[in-house]
This record gives structure tokens, C-alpha cells and sequence, in this order.
């Protein structure tokens, strides 16, 4: 395999994409056994856009070309997530499923600091400085669509301000 998991590759459309999960399934037939693979991959463009995208298939790089084509459809619907400098503007709390994800912003020089799964969302939306803390399960594909949930409920001063009709 050329490729660690949670390198980013570089995209000609300047969108990095991580491999967070490669996954083999076993299936029992007549012959012995048929494995198949289950791909994991995080899309964004570093910029406060992020997708996730997930394929199957018989061998592992058809999988990730599909897992990588399902992000990239994706991350055209998203919505851009509101940052403040190389952090997030507030505390938030992410779920999907069994999977609770704490995004806490922290200052200049702290690092993104998160384990696998949660690390390569943020690092594709472009956020360098975050402390992150999870509850619950631990799925992968749990843990990636709880961040992404999270982000997308991060909103500016100004956004607040507009909801509320209040002036700053």
C-alpha cells in the first residue's frame, strides 16, 4: 500500500482528501472465503468546507476512488463552516448515533489535538488550533459525521447577532 492513513493527497480541483478507514469484509462461499473492501475518505478544501465519502468494492483503490467521488459530490452541497482565524468561534457538541464529539477552540500554537477520524475532518476544513474530546462510541464513520455535524452548527458573532435582531 503506497499510502498511510490520515496523509492528505492533493486533488487538481485544490481539494485535500484523508483516508480514514479502510475496511475488509469476509463473505463465506463455496470456494472459501470472498473479501471485499469498505473505504472511509475525508474531502475538503482546507478553506472551511468539508464532506466525507464512502465506497465499496472488491479491491481496496476502486474503493477509495468511489469513497473519494462520493466526497467530492458531497462537499459541493455543503455549506462553508464559520472559523475565526485557525480555530472555531465557540464550544460544540456533535452527535451521530452513539457517537459524541466535544469541539472546544484553543489558542495560537496548541495544535489540533484529536484522535483518528475526528483529526482528519478538522484538518481538511482547515482548522489548525482545537482541543476535541469523545464520548460514546467510537465508530469511525460515527465519529466523522458527528464532527461534520458540530462544525456545521459553529456560527459567528455577527450571524448571532442577525438571528437575534440585536445589534453588536
Amino acid at each position: 500500500m503506497a499510502k498511510e492513513r490520515g496523509e492528505p493527497r492533493q486533488q487538481e480541483s485544490q481539494l485535500a482528501d484523508f483516508v480514514v478507514k479502510i475496511r475488509r469484509c469476509a463473505a463465506v462461499v463455496k470456494g472459501g472465503r470472498r473479501f471485499s473492501f469498505n473505504a472511509l475518505v475525508v474531502v475538503g478544501d482546507r478553506n472551511g468546507k468539508v464532506a466525507c465519502g464512502y465506497g465499496k468494492a472488491n479491491e481496496v483503490p476502486p474503493a477509495v476512488e468511489k469513497a473519494l467521488k462520493d466526497g467530492q459530490e458531497t462537499i459541493k452541497r455543503s455549506k462553508k463552516i464559520s472559523l475565526r482565524g485557525q480555530t472555531i468561534p465557540h464550544r460544540v457538541i456533535g452527535r451521530y448515533g452513539a457517537s459524541k464529539v466535544i469541539l472546544v477552540p484553543a489558542g495560537p500554537g496548541t495544535g489540533v489535538k484529536a484522535g483518528p477520524g475526528v483529526r482528519e475532518v478538522l484538518q481538511a476544513a482547515g482548522i489548525q488550533n482545537i482541543l476535541t474530546k469523545v464520548h460514546g462510541s467510537t465508530n469511525p464513520i460515527n465519529l466523522v459525521k458527528a464532527t461534520i455535524r458540530g462544525l456545521q452548527q459553529l456560527r459567528t458573532r455577527e450571524e448571532v447577532a442577525r438571528l437575534r435582531g440585536v445589534e453588536l
